[in-house]
């Protein structure tokens, strides 16, 4: 029982109302710590009000107040049986507290708030006493079975909870979601100046964009809208003719059109332009023109190079289809056009098919001189454009530029179309007379290097569709070991270096050994005893190599350099080879012996005449020539300058080997149906292993013949040669007939007199 001092008012303990106030309902209360054991139906139902304030007391008036003593009775705290029911947290005040130092009312709220710090530390917590509205406690009503048993036991110590140092925190309740914001629309201010900011801001892209198009960058605008009103028309510039020597014609340009559409218009039509076209044009079908006409787009190819007599036909059909639809009010067949595409054509067929080569269908050299000299013939294309309507028709009378084409420049070969044609049916026969895969022959004038004549067979025709591996022209693109006829070459290096003369005498065994290797003839036998000519008529490769091992290594690369192995021609043919030759000058012993006989090195047919040119001009190599003039569109000739010259041995070099090179054609000669009757002519056959690129091994051969006459004063060489023939082989029956034919036509041609010189008598042995 707690003392009150003189006047102190009687402290509350819990929810106990002062005594001397009147009866009214207990005031809600902060729940102490011994509230957490009773259950929701105890604990008071108004936590939000505060407790009353006691009044502040001082130390004098403490001492001034009697103490009365209090004549209740604690009345004993009914012990709680059940667990305790965990605590809940009990929301903060959100009054702002007072923090005043010394303030009475905050110390007594203090004491009130905490009993335990009001009782001391240490001293036990004082049970709460439960009153009723008059104040008096409340009698505690006791449970069946255990009531006489609570009340005579003692009061139960209240239990003790450790220190808090703070109240948890409260869980906030979640704000409730605000209703969205509605555009009230009573409010006609409002919608005034929304509705203007909204035009200001179209009407201002609008001033943009003009500000775009007429100040910053009118003319691309200007251009795109030119560009959509106008259509482009290519005009084809004529290519240049090609011809012979005389004037004859290889290649030439004829007019014709190319049809044209606009699927736009066509594209409803189709189908019946589609039957119009489809009989006249060949290399089509009628399913392919519909799906052409019927394409996206405004402008598409329906044929190139169409003859102006089947464009005349279609287009009669055409006309008398729209006269009938127009009775009948359908829709007219529209939309086909046409402009200049010339086609290119060879008024002789074969002739020269391979050194002129063939036009693709967009009108570019595709192989053969028409490639090489595409930039030159071709000429540059000009371009007109027309004002069109709607449906793509020309406007009349409207503007229209037009850049006019320039026509290509023509090309004047050094071909005879008539020695030519001859030595295409000559090399002919003998491909098919011998089975040889291919052959080819060259004939070349002596002074001026100019190639009359380039036959190559197999061969094809320019008018017809041609398959690519057919284009090629073996005469330049192929190359093979020349074999014996490179003795011409070694003899005349080994002549011009004074190691040799007519007078040689060498003693030739059937075989000789370089670096282990055996070297012998075409033909078995002992030791001969020949002469420099004898080893030339006879084409002993033992006698050659014995000769050539008297020059330096590095003097005979240079000789062989001069006469033009190693290098291309200076045609500037496309496709054109360089042959092969060993690099540098350092070959071993073997690689000499070699090349010394045709082997080890590779050239083409156009190199070989050319090197044995040389030694019909007098030892001076003459450049190879193939374009003789260019012609301009008026028919003016500008000459072709033709590649420098240079000796190579010397005249009296040259001679000597001439001389040698009579005796083959001669009685007891390797190639004596290469005589022609009145004339005298030198040559050299030649028979040579080749390589079979399947295996990588010698396996196929090449036979030739290279010749000039007259011998005394010459006018023409030619070479033929045979790759791989099966039937048979030796150059001077095989190559030999083809040359004495070719040479007599070209002497006859050309009306070259017999010189009457008589046949030189040279000694083969000794």
């Amino acid at each position: 029982m707690t003392e009150r001092r003189g006047s102190e008012p009687p402290r509350r303990r819990g929810g106990e109302p002062e005594r001397d106030s009147p009866p009214r309902k207990s005031p809600s209360r902060r729940p102490a710590a011994t509230d957490s054991g009773r259950s929701s139906s105890q604990r008071p139902a108004d936590r939000g009000a505060r407790p009353r304030k006691a009044a502040p007391q001082t130390s004098e008036t403490r001492k001034a107040a009697p103490r009365t003593p209090d004549t209740r009775k604690a009345a004993p705290r009914k012990p709680d049986l059940r667990k305790a029911a965990p605590r809940k947290a009990v929301p903060a005040d959100p009054r702002p507290r007072k923090t005043a130092v010394g303030d009475p009312r905050r110390a007594a709220k203090k004491a009130a708030a905490s009993p335990r710090k009001a009782a001391g530390a240490g001293s036990a917590r004082p049970a709460l006493r439960r009153t009723g509205p008059d104040g008096r406690p409340l009698k505690a009503v006791a449970k069946k079975g255990v009531a006489k048993k609570a009340v005579a036991k003692k009061a139960a110590a209240p239990r003790k909870r450790p220190p808090q140092n703070r109240r948890p925190p409260v869980p906030r309740k979640p704000k409730p979601k605000r209703p969205p914001r509605t555009l009230k629309l009573g409010r006609p201010a409002l919608r005034l100046r929304v509705t203007f900011g909204v035009m200001a801001f179209v009407l201002s892209l609008f001033a943009g964009r003009l500000i775009l198009l007429q100040g910053v960058d009118p003319n691309s605008y200007a251009l795109a809208a030119t560009k959509e009103n106008t259509k482009p028309f290519v005009l084809h510039a004529s290519r240049g003719d090609i011809v012979d020597r005389n004037g004859v014609p290889l290649s030439v340009s004829d007019d014709a059109v190319a049809i044209t559409a606009d699927p736009s218009q066509t594209s409803k039509v189709a189908g019946d332009l589609a039957a119009i076209l489809s009989p006249k044009l060949s290399g089509t079908t009628y399913d392919k023109l519909v799906a052409t006409l019927s394409r996206k787009g405004r402008f598409v190819y329906v044929a190139r190079q169409v003859s102006p007599q089947t464009w005349n036909q279609i287009d009669a059909a055409i006309k008398a289809q729209n006269n009938d639809r127009a009775k009948a009010k359908q829709p007219l067949l529209v939309g086909l056009y046409t402009e200049a595409d010339p086609v290119r054509n060879h008024p002789n067929g074969t002739i020269a098919a391979n050194v002129v080569g063939v036009v693709s269908a967009e009108g570019k050299g595709q192989s053969g001189l028409e490639q090489g000299l595409n930039d030159k013939l071709s000429g540059q294309d000009g371009k007109a454009m027309y004002e069109v309507d709607a449906k793509g028709n020309k406007i009349p009378n409207a503007d229209h530029t037009v850049e006019e084409p320039k026509p290509g420049v023509g090309a004047q070969l050094t071909l005879d179309a008539d020695l030519q044609w001859f030595a295409e049916k000559r090399i002919e026969q003998a491909v098919k007379q011998y089975k040889a895969e291919s052959g080819a022959v060259v004939t070349m004038d002596v002074k001026s290097g100019e190639i009359v004549a380039m036959a190559n067979y197999p061969t094809f025709d320019p008018n017809q569709p041609v398959k690519a591996d057919a284009l090629k022209n073996p005469a330049l693109e192929q190359v093979y070991e020349p074999g014996s006829v490179q003795k011409v070459v070694t003899m005349a290096a080994l002549a011009d270096a004074g190691l040799i003369s007519l007078d040689t005498k060498l003693k030739v065994p059937g075989g000789i050994s370089v670096q282990r290797r055996t070297i012998r003839d075409h033909f078995d036998h002992g030791v001969l005893n020949l002469t420099i000519a004898g080893v030339i008529a006879k084409s002993s490769n033992v006698g050659t190599v014995i000769a050539s091992q008297q020059m330096p290594i590095q003097d005979f690369v240079h000789y062989l350099k001069n006469f033009g192995f190693g290098e291309k021609t200076g045609l500037n043919f496309p496709g054109e080879s360089r042959g092969l030759m060993p690099p540098g000058d350092e070959w071993s012993e073997l690689t000499r012996s070699n090349v010394a006989f045709g082997q080890g090195l590779s050239a083409n047919a156009v190199q070989m005449t050319a090197a044995v040119n040389a030694v019909a001009n007098g030892g001076v190599y003459v450049p190879p020539k193939l374009v003789k003039n260019y012609v301009d569109a008026n028919g003016n000739s500008i000459p072709n300058p033709s590649g420098a010259s240079r000796r190579v041995v010397s005249e009296s070099a040259a001679k000597q080997v001439s001389t040698m090179m009579e005796a083959v054609t001669a009685k007891g000669g390797t190639a004596t149906q290469a005589a022609i009757p009145g004339y005298l002519v030198a040559g050299k056959t030649g028979t040579a292993q080749e390589v079979d690129s399947s295996c990588g091994c010698y396996r196929k051969w090449a036979t030739s013949f290279a010749g000039f006459a007259p011998a005394d004063n010459p006018r023409f060489v030619t070479y033929v040669v045979l790759q791989n023939p099966t039937n048979g082989r030796g150059g001077g029956f095989q190559g030999g007939p083809v040359f004495h034919d070719v040479m007599s036509y070209a002497l006859q041609k050309y009306a070259v007199p017999p010189t009457g010189a008589k046949q030189p008598v040279v000694p083969l042995t000794w």
